[in-house]
């Protein structure tokens, strides 16, 4: 039995002795090969699946001629939540399971955003620049802002992150509403936090916060005409996706001031040119290289569900795996 483990290079993992352990493990006779993977190479990855029973990858496009070069593939476990990189309907012909990791970062995301909403409430990017740049030691050097106890938190996806957000800003002390048209609309009520539409949100929200699945409704959502309606002059974040959000909306919303700062863990490219970019070298500006999911615990947890799938799947435990999303 061969599984093949491919990626490209800025997206494999750092070792792969974890990995390797579950699979022997679980499978008897089990060859684990380790590819490097490259668009320029696509014919050589062709020869390195051939005769593989299973592929654990995330971003390698595994389409009707990837598998047409698989004949003997069973089995695709994605080591991300998105699976868009896979032709279901392929895969569904010939019977092949897809297993992405339905969770496994939700803390760490939800941790990262209340790091990031802090960092801007206390001005700390202001501090820190004043202190290494400019040799400044003046407490003054940020306009102060009220205390976190006192300030209204606005959710934008009410799903297993926007939740836990929530709970962490309720131990705070913070009043948090949420908008999430998807969901009971009283699932809020445990934690104490009430769904609302999202004018309550412009109207009364000083922080404001995206976790929103993207989908057709909420693409280029955050806007000027959005931004405008937010009365309190919030702080925005955006942990969710990169086209949520008109970057030069957002640009225009800073630089006119309808927005005292921003947190941005997704820009709308995924590979920015960081040297020209606008949102760049902004005091009131923080923004992190998609960064939020990334914790020992979280790529441990990756590994782990990721290579358990293709166990599970393999030895006929179908109910076992976290999440199936083909129809086999």
């Amino acid at each position: 039995m061969k599984i093949v483990i491919a990626d490209y290079s800025d997206s494999m993992m750092p070792a792969h002795e974890y990995e390797r352990e579950i699979l022997k493990h679980g499978l008897k006779d089990c060859e684990v090969v380790v590819y490097e993977y490259s668009d320029e190479q696509r014919a050589e990855f062709f020869d390195v699946i051939k005769d593989a029973d299973a592929l654990l990858t995330a971003f390698i496009r595994i389409d009707a001629e990837a598998m047409d070069h698989a004949p003997h593939l069973k089995v695709i476990a994605i080591n991300a939540t998105g699976y868009d990189n896979v032709d279901l309907l392929e895969a569904n012909k010939r019977k092949i399971g897809v297993c992405p990791v339905g969770e496994y970062c939700t803390v760490d995301v939800a941790e990262f955003t209340i790091s990031m909403m802090m960092a801007l409430v206390k001005n700390l990017k202001v501090y820190s620049q004043a202190v290494d740049l400019h040799h400044q030691w003046r407490y003054d050097s940020g306009v102060p802002n009220r205390r976190l106890e006192e300030m209204t938190l606005g959710i934008f996806g009410f799903g297993k992150i926007g939740r836990q957000v929530g709970k962490r800003a309720k131990a705070l002390g913070m009043k948090v509403i949420a908008c999430d048209p998807f969901i009971d609309q009283s699932s809020g009520k445990e934690l104490g936090i009430e769904l609302v539409d999202r004018e309550e949100i412009f109207d009364h929200a000083e922080v404001i916060t995206n976790h929103m699945n993207l989908n057709k409704t909420n693409v280029h959502f955050f806007n000027s005409a959005v931004f405008r309606k937010m009365k309190r002059q919030p702080y925005f974040i955006n942990m969710g996706r990169g086209t949520c959000v008109v970057e030069n909306d957002l640009i225009k919303a800073l630089n006119y001031e309808w927005l005292k700062g921003a947190a941005l863990d997704v820009l709308s490219d995924e590979t920015p040119d960081l040297a020209n970019h606008p949102l760049v070298g902004r005091s009131n500006v923080l923004i992190s290289p998609h960064a939020a999911f990334y914790s020992s615990t979280s790529i441990r947890e990756l590994q782990r569900i990721s290579t358990e799938n293709i166990v599970y799947y393999l030895n006929g435990e179908k109910e076992k795996v976290f999440k199936l999303v083909s129809e086999n």
